[in-house]
């Protein structure tokens, strides 16, 4: 049996709403219009990104005519072994696909999109939980025949269509140059023009990714420089720094110390950015000694993000910024003759409200929603629906926005830079004679995260670090104290409920926290 007597077998992964199923009724189309049998099938995945569906088409090479009445028989579905080309529009359903055995080195060709989307397992760890892009990208190297890589979202986006166009042109183009399948590509685009209104939009993201794979194919690296272009191309430009912070910071923490900078400028003023630089020289200046700058550096991402805490004004400025409308309007692909509604929904409760007022009217107001608590009642919380796309609705975001002055003067802001002050002033301490568990206290850092709950529970898990760990020699152990303190900060990243991390703290002869608070709440039950 040759490659003509044997079908050429295609395994598409789509996301849902990515219209993977028009891509394979494309697909089994282009196949029919050009005379030759096909088979197409498909599995269901499930949703909340937690699988991609997968459809499977088998294409005899052959046109029919040569088959002399003869009909071939297809499977129903992939084979691990058995699959000629796979084609993915994210990056770690292809991968998944791998490890289920359908990439052969021998056989398979693989065309994936290099953006990410992340599962649920990826978004559950308090720590970074995503899986390491380069990570995947060189394992579908090693796997496959041949690999071709290019960001599907970002032409889909830019041509105004749907990822299935994309991926339908990158197919076509591939087809055409590798000469797997005897397809002319007026076959493809007939197809495309018979799908309906959308078609000029789905024609330009079918060509773009068509000249995509062909520019792909004509260097002998293409491959290679587009993998690398997964990791280089995302990376953005640190804005400039004054020249006197370049000279009195070393040059390997100019672009964090950069972007640091930036980031809490834009979330205050001018004045809370030089106090962050304040901090991380006062850090710098007792680690001169040491040769190098890394407990600094490693301090200067974290305290960034710890300074621009999120608060309703925060989220009323991000949620009602130009870039964000014009960003929706890419996601939703709106035309400009379309009109696009946008709903912002706000709960905010009383700790929000708390923070941005003077401790004794906070006080005031916390005690009232803890006596409601006390009775019995949820929290008090205002539910709030407000259309950006309306002038009173922007304008009530905006108002909100404009009320960054009013953050110095809250409660929270006063609470949230005290607790920041013990943080360093814990590193300060380490540093002279335990370089290493300064380093281990900069990453504690990372613990701040989030808001409500879950950034309480982490400042919370952060103090008892520096109080009891950090603060006084470890017990019970031989462990030394940086270590510990690493220990305690990857269990309390880990579980959520923080058992590990008491296990963790008990380990070291340090105490557990102590229990929080929790209402119970009893609810009669309905008669009959």
């Amino acid at each position: 049996m040759n490659g003509n007597d044997r079908a050429f077998s295609i395994l598409l992964c789509a996301l849902g709403g990515e219209g993977g199923g028009v891509l394979a009724n494309w697909l089994v189309e282009v196949a029919r219009e050009c005379g030759h049998a096909v088979q197409g099938t498909s599995i269901p995945g499930v949703a909340q990104r937690t699988g991609a569906t997968t459809y499977y088409i088998e294409v005899f090479p052959r046109p029919m005519t040569e088959l002399g009445g003869r009909t071939p028989v297809f499977g129903l579905y992939a084979v691990p072994g058995a699959v000629d080309l796979l084609v993915g529009s994210e990056l770690l359903e292809v991968v998944r696909q791998a490890g289920n055995g359908m990439v052969s080195p021998d056989r398979t060709t693989v065309i994936a999109s290099t953006r990410r989307t992340l599962t649920t397992t990826e978004k559950m760890p308090l720590a970074d939980g995503r899986v390491a892009t380069p990570a995947l990208v060189d394992l579908l190297r090693a796997h496959a025949r041949t690999l071709d890589l290019f960001d599907m979202t970002e032409l889909a986006q830019r041509n105004g269509t749907v990822i299935s166009a994309v991926m339908f042109g990158a197919i076509g183009a591939w087809i055409a140059t590798s000469g797997a399948l005897p397809f002319l590509r007026s076959a493809f685009e007939a197809v495309v023009r018979r799908s309906g209104k959308a078609a000029e939009a789905s024609l330009r993201g079918f060509e773009d990714a068509w000249q995509t794979i062909e520019r792909a194919h004509t260097a002998q690296n293409a491959a290679i420089a587009l993998a690398a272009e997964v990791t280089s191309g995302l990376a953005k430009q640190a804005p400039a720094l004054p020249a006197a912070v370049r000279e009195a910071f070393p040059a390997e923490m100019h672009e964090v110390l950069a972007l640091g900078r930036a980031r809490v400028v834009d979330y205050q003023d001018a004045a809370y950015g030089e106090l962050y630089l304040q901090r991380l020289g006062k850090l710098l200046h007792a680690e001169r000694s040491a040769g190098d700058a890394a407990v600094t550096r490693e301090a200067a991402r974290w305290l960034a993000l710890w300074m621009a805490f999120d608060d309703i004004v925060r989220v009323a400025d991000l949620k009602s910024r130009a870039s964000r409308r014009e960003r929706v309007r890419r996601e939703v692909n709106a035309g400009d003759d379309e009109l696009l509604h946008v709903f912002e929904h706000f709960k905010p409760g009383v700790p929000e409200v708390a923070g941005l007022l003077p401790s004794v009217l906070a006080t005031r107001l916390q005690r009232w929603d803890r006596a409601r608590i006390a009775r019995g009642q949820e929290p008090f919380a205002l539910a709030m629906k407000i259309g950006t796309h309306t002038a009173s609705g922007l304008a009530a975001m905006r108002a909100l926005a404009s009320l960054k002055w009013l953050r110095r003067r809250g409660r929270r802001f006063a609470e949230e830079q005290a607790l920041i002050e013990r943080w360093l002033a814990a590193i300060d301490r380490a540093l002279p004679g335990d370089r290493a568990l300064a380093l281990e206290l900069a990453r504690c850092g990372r613990l701040v995260k989030g808001y409500g709950a879950t950034n309480e529970r982490g400042k919370a898990n952060l103090l008892h670090i520096v109080d009891h760990l950090a603060a006084q020699p470890t017990t019970g152990s031989a462990m030394p104290r940086a270590e510990a303190v690493r220990a305690a900060r990857e269990a309390a990243l880990v579980d959520e409920r923080g058992q590990a991390f008491d296990d963790v703290l008990r380990a070291h002869g340090a105490p557990p926290r102590p229990p929080v608070e929790q209402p119970v709440r009893l609810v009669r039950r309905a008669s009959g």
